[in-house]
Protein backbone atom coordinates (compact mmCIF):
# COMPACT_ATOMS: atom_id res chain seq x y z
CA UNK A 1 0.00 0.00 0.00
CA UNK A 2 1.33 3.36 -0.97
CA UNK A 3 1.76 6.02 1.28
CA UNK A 4 -0.99 8.56 -0.30
CA UNK A 5 -3.43 5.15 -0.31
CA UNK A 6 -2.50 4.56 3.98
CA UNK A 7 -3.55 7.96 4.38
CA UNK A 8 -6.73 7.92 2.53
CA UNK A 9 -7.83 4.80 4.37
CA UNK A 10 -6.65 6.07 7.86
CA UNK A 11 -8.51 9.50 6.80
CA UNK A 12 -11.94 7.59 5.40
CA UNK A 13 -12.47 6.14 9.47
CA UNK A 14 -12.20 9.74 11.49
CA UNK A 15 -15.67 9.07 11.54
CA UNK A 16 -15.02 5.67 13.09
CA UNK A 17 -12.37 7.12 15.00
CA UNK A 18 -14.44 9.48 16.58
CA UNK A 19 -16.99 7.15 17.40
CA UNK A 20 -15.01 4.63 19.26
CA UNK A 21 -13.38 6.88 21.21
CA UNK A 22 -16.48 8.88 22.45
CA UNK A 23 -17.37 5.47 23.67
CA UNK A 24 -14.19 4.97 25.59
CA UNK A 25 -13.76 8.45 27.16
CA UNK A 26 -17.60 9.80 27.19
CA UNK A 27 -16.33 13.15 26.76
CA UNK A 28 -16.04 14.66 23.02
CA UNK A 29 -12.72 16.85 23.47
CA UNK A 30 -11.24 13.81 24.84
CA UNK A 31 -12.19 12.10 22.23
CA UNK A 32 -10.86 14.44 20.10
CA UNK A 33 -7.29 13.96 21.48
CA UNK A 34 -7.71 11.10 21.40
CA UNK A 35 -8.59 10.59 17.80
CA UNK A 36 -5.87 12.99 16.97
CA UNK A 37 -2.88 11.11 19.22
CA UNK A 38 -4.33 7.49 16.75
CA UNK A 39 -3.82 9.67 14.35
CA UNK A 40 -0.63 10.36 14.79
CA UNK A 41 0.91 7.49 15.89
CA UNK A 42 -0.94 5.35 12.94
CA UNK A 43 0.90 7.61 10.83
CA UNK A 44 4.15 6.84 12.44
CA UNK A 45 3.93 3.66 12.56
CA UNK A 46 2.91 3.20 8.95
CA UNK A 47 5.77 0.63 8.49
CA UNK A 48 4.22 -1.97 11.06
CA UNK A 49 1.12 -1.94 9.17
CA UNK A 50 0.91 -5.66 7.25
CA UNK A 51 -0.73 -5.33 3.69
CA UNK A 52 -3.77 -8.18 3.50
CA UNK A 53 -4.69 -7.32 7.29
CA UNK A 54 -7.65 -5.55 8.50
CA UNK A 55 -6.53 -1.71 8.44
CA UNK A 56 -9.65 -0.53 10.88
CA UNK A 57 -8.91 -3.13 13.26
CA UNK A 58 -5.18 -2.66 13.41
CA UNK A 59 -6.14 0.95 13.73
CA UNK A 60 -8.74 0.44 16.49
CA UNK A 61 -6.57 -1.71 18.62
CA UNK A 62 -3.87 1.26 18.31
CA UNK A 63 -6.51 3.42 19.56
CA UNK A 64 -7.94 1.22 22.46
CA UNK A 65 -3.65 1.29 23.44
CA UNK A 66 -3.40 4.37 23.80
CA UNK A 67 -6.25 5.00 25.93
CA UNK A 68 -5.44 2.58 27.97
CA UNK A 69 -1.94 3.46 28.56
CA UNK A 70 -3.31 7.20 29.10
CA UNK A 71 -5.90 6.05 31.73
CA UNK A 72 -2.74 3.53 33.80
CA UNK A 73 -0.66 7.22 33.55
CA UNK A 74 -3.74 9.12 34.96
CA UNK A 75 -4.33 6.87 37.81
CA UNK A 76 -0.75 6.88 39.01
CA UNK A 77 -0.58 10.61 39.01
CA UNK A 78 -3.88 11.25 40.76
CA UNK A 79 -2.73 8.88 43.61
CA UNK A 80 -3.21 10.97 46.49
CA UNK A 81 -0.60 11.15 49.11
CA UNK A 82 -1.31 13.27 52.51
CA UNK A 83 1.38 15.56 52.79
CA UNK A 84 0.61 16.00 56.35
CA UNK A 85 1.00 12.90 57.34
CA UNK A 86 4.28 11.69 58.96
CA UNK A 87 6.21 9.24 56.68
CA UNK A 88 9.32 9.20 58.38
CA UNK A 89 7.35 7.09 61.97
CA UNK A 90 4.48 5.12 60.08
CA UNK A 91 4.75 1.57 60.56
CA UNK A 92 4.55 -0.33 56.93
CA UNK A 93 6.05 -3.49 58.48
CA UNK A 94 2.81 -4.01 60.00
CA UNK A 95 0.84 -3.24 56.99
CA UNK A 96 2.75 -4.54 54.45
CA UNK A 97 4.87 -7.39 53.60
CA UNK A 98 6.81 -6.62 50.58
CA UNK A 99 9.43 -4.16 52.30
CA UNK A 100 11.41 -7.02 53.36
CA UNK A 101 13.80 -8.95 51.41
CA UNK A 102 11.62 -11.65 50.97
CA UNK A 103 8.39 -9.61 50.13
CA UNK A 104 10.47 -7.61 47.20
CA UNK A 105 11.54 -11.17 45.99
CA UNK A 106 7.62 -12.22 46.21
CA UNK A 107 6.17 -8.50 44.26
CA UNK A 108 8.89 -9.22 41.67
CA UNK A 109 7.53 -12.97 41.27
CA UNK A 110 4.18 -11.78 41.20
CA UNK A 111 4.63 -9.76 38.51
CA UNK A 112 6.94 -11.85 36.27
CA UNK A 113 3.75 -14.30 36.69
CA UNK A 114 0.78 -11.68 35.82
CA UNK A 115 3.35 -10.74 32.54
CA UNK A 116 3.73 -14.65 31.46
CA UNK A 117 -0.04 -14.73 31.30
CA UNK A 118 -1.05 -14.91 27.40
CA UNK A 119 -2.43 -11.43 26.06
CA UNK A 120 -6.35 -12.94 26.06
CA UNK A 121 -5.97 -13.43 30.06
CA UNK A 122 -3.51 -10.58 30.58
CA UNK A 123 -5.24 -7.65 29.52
CA UNK A 124 -8.70 -7.89 31.25
CA UNK A 125 -7.17 -8.52 34.60
CA UNK A 126 -4.43 -5.97 34.18
CA UNK A 127 -7.69 -4.06 33.71
CA UNK A 128 -9.66 -5.53 36.43
CA UNK A 129 -6.87 -4.88 38.60
CA UNK A 130 -6.61 -1.46 37.79
CA UNK A 131 -10.13 -0.34 38.91
CA UNK A 132 -12.04 -1.27 35.53
CA UNK A 133 -15.57 -2.73 36.11
CA UNK A 134 -16.18 -5.90 33.98
CA UNK A 135 -19.13 -4.03 32.20
CA UNK A 136 -16.20 -1.76 31.08
CA UNK A 137 -13.89 -4.50 30.03
CA UNK A 138 -16.10 -5.90 27.98
CA UNK A 139 -16.83 -2.68 25.81
CA UNK A 140 -13.25 -1.67 25.70
CA UNK A 141 -12.24 -5.01 24.37
CA UNK A 142 -15.46 -5.72 22.78
CA UNK A 143 -16.04 -8.70 24.26
CA UNK A 144 -18.76 -10.45 25.44
CA UNK A 145 -18.87 -10.03 29.60
CA UNK A 146 -19.06 -13.66 30.56
CA UNK A 147 -15.71 -13.83 28.61
CA UNK A 148 -14.00 -11.37 30.42
CA UNK A 149 -15.13 -13.10 34.12
CA UNK A 150 -13.71 -16.32 32.84
CA UNK A 151 -10.47 -14.56 31.64
CA UNK A 152 -10.24 -13.19 34.59
CA UNK A 153 -11.19 -16.51 36.37
CA UNK A 154 -8.67 -18.03 34.22
CA UNK A 155 -5.67 -15.30 35.23
CA UNK A 156 -6.90 -15.55 38.79
CA UNK A 157 -6.52 -19.38 39.11
CA UNK A 158 -3.31 -19.72 37.14
CA UNK A 159 -1.42 -17.21 39.10
CA UNK A 160 -2.66 -19.11 42.70
CA UNK A 161 -1.20 -22.41 40.65
CA UNK A 162 1.96 -20.66 39.57
CA UNK A 163 2.84 -18.81 43.25
CA UNK A 164 0.93 -21.44 45.55
CA UNK A 165 4.50 -21.81 47.14
CA UNK A 166 4.36 -18.60 48.26
CA UNK A 167 2.45 -17.63 51.74
CA UNK A 168 0.61 -14.27 51.15
CA UNK A 169 -0.75 -12.52 54.47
Amino acid sequence: MTALQFQTRLLSLQDNLFSFALSLTANKEDALDLVQDTTLKVLDNRERFVDNTNFKGWVMTVMRNIFINNYNRVVRTNTIIDASADLYNVDTITHSGFDTPEGSCDINEINRAIERLNEEMKTPFALYVSGYKYEEIADLLDIPMGTVKSRIFAARQRLQKELSDYHFN
